[in-house]
């Protein structure tokens, strides 16, 4: 019998018109807005206008990612699908995924086997045009920058303080670094630049946390795109950019309906990675979850060090949601690998590795339940070479945390894979929790910092470099000392040093570079070696990808 390919299961799907998912997620007419048969953007005036009490929410987090797979937004989805099939209204809100993995290494990002959002090649590909927006708006706002420059720079921009870069959906290593502006004195100001992948643009991160188009703009204007030659921070509403840029955002801002295998309606809107940006998909697109469902199924980005904190810390924060219920995905074979076996050998029971790997699992588990102080439970997204013994040894060391694990099958099984899992989500959300933050975001920018490396990371502490103590006392002085943090990590280690993997000790963080998000209202600290344009890897996945005479693509995924 031959095994279906992720792509191949979703071009099998009979699709239901997205009117009638709309119906089902209890959307008017009046607020859709047809992107073809099978897509659609929703109005936010329904938040607004609906006055239905919001349901609970549920965060799919994971543990520090490996070759082997975790599969997060699998769970996600067959989690979603798993609670409707039990009778629940639920409803998922998804990011959307970007053209640098999709053709780099990681490949699609739309779940997988049976667990998945369709139509699939369109979410992986263009999708509604949404990066297209914030690439050219982040692009509109480089190009007024230079320009100002060029007209006489009324404003006196330090070109060798220019924060602000070009940005394109693609991993591209050849633009990290280049020198524009050449040609003569019409051509422009010649200086250095670069680009970032246009899911690590501050716009990308303000799209995610706008409220409507009043708060867009105010973001957006607040974007500190340079420096004068006296330390003043310019501003994008110090050079009149912000209305146009909103423009050309006002229908990426509304959120995307879509569809599961099984036809639960799900939210996918903002894509903004977790190792160099927060991680999470946009607050409308969950606040619209959660007040159209009872039970809204949300994930964020990469291990639960990156994405969990980062949607913890910023986005409930920020927008003043309260989780629920958090599961942490993991499977044996990752947990194998964390322990120190080799991607080939991952099938083999190894109970010594496992045992060498759980401390990664059991480490997120406790800072969930411990630092955050929210219900948990450990979803084992299930592979046929999973022994009995390993299975029982997961689960025995998560019990002795005080926390349930539950097998979960949705890959094979969509749905139906996912009521033990669902049951006891169900469960957790009746829970009593006293959900609080990492850090107070009054304390200082270096005890946050360091508040994040010891209680998360479970590091010694943090190291600033000279540049970067330089840039805090900066912002310390220009008064953006008392945002959250945003860490830039890599996210395959609890610490900045990616081959560090299972739960090391006796590390500290390095903090190499502190800038200020302040339209997405956030500080960004970059550690390690960390870079927010990537590259593509020796074999990319874009090799395999085609499409035939009619139309049809093979090898996404």
């Amino acid at each position: 019998m031959k095994i279906l390919s992720d792509i191949e299961i979703a071009q099998s799907c009979a699709m239901k018109p997205i009117t009638e998912i709309a119906e089902t997620a209890g959307v008017d007419r009046e607020y859709l807005e047809l992107y073809g048969n099978y897509k659609a953007k929703v109005d936010y005036r329904l938040l607004r206008e609906s006055k239905r009490r919001d349901g609970k929410l549920i965060l799919v987090t994971a543990i520090n990612p490996t070759p082997a797979g975790e599969g997060k937004t699998t769970t996600t989805v067959g989690l979603a699908d798993a609670m409707r099939k039990l009778g629940k209204n639920t409803l998922v809100a998804l990011r959307e995924p970007s053209l640098g993995p999709v053709f780099g290494v990681k490949g699609g990002a739309a779940g997988g086997g049976y667990a998945q959002v369709v139509p699939m090649e369109d979410i992986n590909l263009h999708f509604t045009g949404d990066f297209h927006a914030i690439g050219a708006a982040n692009n509109l706002c480089a190009a007024m920058l230079d320009n100002h420059i060029q007209q006489g720079n009324a404003l006196g921009v330090d070109v060798k303080r220019i924060t602000w870069k070009r940005c394109v959906d693609m991993n591209d290593r050849q633009l990290r670094n280049i020198v524009d502006g050449l040609g003569g004195r019409m051509q422009g100001v010649p200086r250095e630049d670069g680009f970032d992948i246009t899911v690590a643009s501050e716009i990308m991160a303000v799209l995610c946390l706008s409220a409507d188009i009043p708060d867009l703009k105010a973001r957006l204007g607040r974007m500190v795109v340079a420096y004068t030659y006296d330390g003043k921070p310019v501003t994008a509403h110090d050079l009149k950019a912000e209305g146009a840029m909103a423009a050309l955002l006002k229908d990426a801002l509304k959120p995307n309906l879509v569809q599961t295998l099984e036809g639960t309606p799900a939210f996918i809107h903002g894509g903004p990675f977790a190792n160099i940006a927060h991680g999470c998909n946009s607050v409308m697109a969950t606040k619209m979850a959660m007040r159209l469902a009872d039970y809204a199924v949300t994930e964020a980005g990469f291990g639960a060090d990156l994405g969990a904190e980062k949607f913890l810390d910023i986005k409930c924060r920020l927008a003043g949601l309260t989780p629920s219920a958090v599961v942490v995905v993991a499977t044996v074979r990752a947990l194998k690998n964390h322990g120190g076996v080799a991607k080939a050998d991952l099938n083999t029971e190894n109970l010594e590795a496992l045992e060498k790997g759980l401390p990664n699992l059991l480490q997120h588990v406790e800072n969930i339940t411990k630092v955050y102080q929210l219900p948990c439970v450990v979803a084992i997204n299930a592979f046929p070479t999973d022994t009995a013994a390993e299975l029982k040894r997961v689960e025995d060391k998560c019990r002795e945390l005080g926390v349930n694990v539950a097998l979960s099958e949705v890959w094979a099984k969509g749905g139906e894979g996912g009521i033990a899992l669902a049951e006891e989500v169900i469960r957790l959300c009746e829970q009593p929790n006293g959900f609080r933050f990492a850090y107070d975001t009054e304390d200082s920018i270096e005890k946050k910092l360091n508040d994040i490396a010891t209680k998360i990371y479970h590091a010694d502490g943090v190291e600033l470099t000279a540049g970067a103590r330089k840039q805090m006392k900066e912002l310390e002085a220009l008064g953006f000392d008392k945002l959250p943090i945003c860490m830039a990590k890599t996210q395959y280690s609890f610490s900045d040093d990616a081959t560090k993997l299972g739960a090391p000790k006796d590390f500290t963080i390095t903090v190499r570079n502190l800038k200020v998000s302040a339209g997405a209202g956030f500080l960004v600290a970059l550690t390690g070696d960390i870079m927010t344009m990537p590259g593509l890897p020796k074999v990319p996945a874009a090799e395999k990808i085609d499409v035939d005479e009619n139309g049809k693509i093979t090898g996404l995924f």
